[in-house]
C-alpha cells in the first residue's frame, strides 16, 4: 500500500508560497512525500475546427508545467525535492480538482493557502477553500497569509479545538495520532462563550455563570486529556498533553486570549451536519478558521485514529 502523501494546491502567486513553505514542514514532520498539484482551467469545448481547441489546451498545459516548475524551484534545499511529485490537473473548479487528485494519489492532507484578500496573518476562506471545506476526503491544513514570509523552522505543537458533545471520541483519537504522527505536545482548548455586556449581578461570586461554565469545561478537558493520553501511551511515541479553558464574548474574543507559538498548528472537527468521512466546515470551526493566527487543519467528520 502507498503511503499516504501531503498533497499542496500550488499557485504562481503568494498563497501558492504560503502553502508549500506549511506543505514543507508538515511533510518534514510525518516523514511523508510531497506533491504539488495545480488545477488548470480545462479546454474549451470543440465547436469549430478541432484544432483550435487542440492548441488551447496545449497552452493551458504549457502554463500549468511553468507553475510546477515554479514549485519545483521553491522545493529546492528542502530535503523533499527528491520524493516530491507533481501533477497537473483539468477541472473547472480548483477545490474540486484537488479533491480528486488526492484521492488518486492517496493523499493523508491536503495543504492550501488563503484567499488573497484576508489580512496577513489571518486565513481567508474563498473559492478553492471553499469547495474543499464541503467535501474534501482528507483533513485540510489552511496556511495564514504571509506564512512562507517568516516560517518557523519546524512545527512545534498541536492545539486542537475541543467541543463537548456525541462523536468527540474519534476526532480526539485522531489528534492524538496526529499529535504523535508530529512528534509535537497537545494541547486541548474548550472555548467557554458568553453573551456580551453580561450583567454583573452574574459575574463574581457564587452566581458567576463564566466561573461555573469554565470549571465544567476544566472537567470535560481532564477527561478528554485522558482519552488522548490513553491513545498516545498506546503508541510508539509519548507526547505530552495539556488543557487551556479560555473564555470570552464569542469565539474570536476567546480564542484571541489562548497564546499560540510561532510553530503552532490548530486542529478543529467538522460539523456533524456534514458527510461521514469527509471534510464539512460549520459555523463554529468556520468562526475558528477565521479567527485563528496559525495554521488550521480540519479533520473529517468521523476521523478516527486510523
Amino acid at each position: 500500500m502507498t503511503e499516504p502523501r501531503v498533497l499542496v494546491g500550488y499557485a504562481p502567486d503568494d498563497r501558492g508560497d504560503d502553502a508549500l513553505a506549511l506543505a514543507v514542514r508538515y511533510a518534514r514532520a510525518t516523514g511523508a512525500a510531497l506533491t504539488a498539484a495545480h488545477v488548470r482551467p480545462p479546454g474549451w469545448p470543440a465547436r469549430g475546427p478541432a484544432s483550435v481547441d487542440a492548441e488551447w489546451t496545449s497552452y493551458l498545459r504549457e502554463q500549468s508545467t511553468a507553475v510546477l516548475d515554479r514549485a519545483a524551484e521553491r522545493l529546492a534545499g528542502t530535503g523533499l525535492e527528491r520524493s516530491a511529485a507533481y501533477v497537473s490537473h483539468a477541472h473547472r473548479g480548483s477545490g474540486r480538482g484537488l479533491a480528486e487528485v488526492a484521492r488518486d494519489a492517496g493523499a493523508g492532507t491536503i495543504v492550501i493557502g488563503s484567499a488573497p484578500r484576508g489580512r496577513r496573518g489571518r486565513i481567508a476562506i474563498g473559492s478553492t477553500a471553499d469547495q474543499l471545506l464541503h467535501g474534501a476526503p482528507a483533513p485540510v491544513l489552511l496556511a495564514p497569509r504571509g506564512y512562507a514570509e517568516d516560517p518557523p523552522d519546524a512545527l512545534t505543537r498541536l492545539t486542537v479545538a475541543y467541543r463537548r458533545g456525541r462523536g468527540t471520541r474519534g476526532p480526539l483519537a485522531a489528534a492524538a495520532r496526529l499529535g504523535a504522527d508530529l512528534g509535537v505536545p497537545v494541547r486541548l482548548v474548550s472555548l467557554v462563550l458568553h453573551p456580551a455586556g453580561l450583567p454583573a449581578r452574574f459575574r463574581g461570586g457564587s452566581a458567576d455563570v463564566v466561573a461555573r461554565q469554565r470549571a465544567e469545561a476544566e472537567q470535560d478537558l481532564e477527561s478528554a486529556a485522558e482519552a488522548v493520553r490513553a491513545d498516545l501511551a498506546a503508541g510508539p511515541t509519548a507526547v505530552p498533553v495539556e488543557t487551556v479553558a479560555a473564555d470570552g464574548a464569542g469565539i474570536p474574543a476567546a480564542l484571541g486570549s489562548v497564546p499560540m507559538e510561532p510553530g503552532e498548528i490548530l486542529a478543529c472537527q467538522s460539523s456533524h451536519d456534514g458527510p461521514l468521512r469527509k471534510v464539512f466546515l460549520g459555523e463554529s470551526s468556520g468562526k475558528i478558521v477565521r479567527a485563528a493566527c496559525c495554521p488550521v487543519v480540519v479533520l473529517p467528520r468521523g476521523t478516527t485514529a486510523e
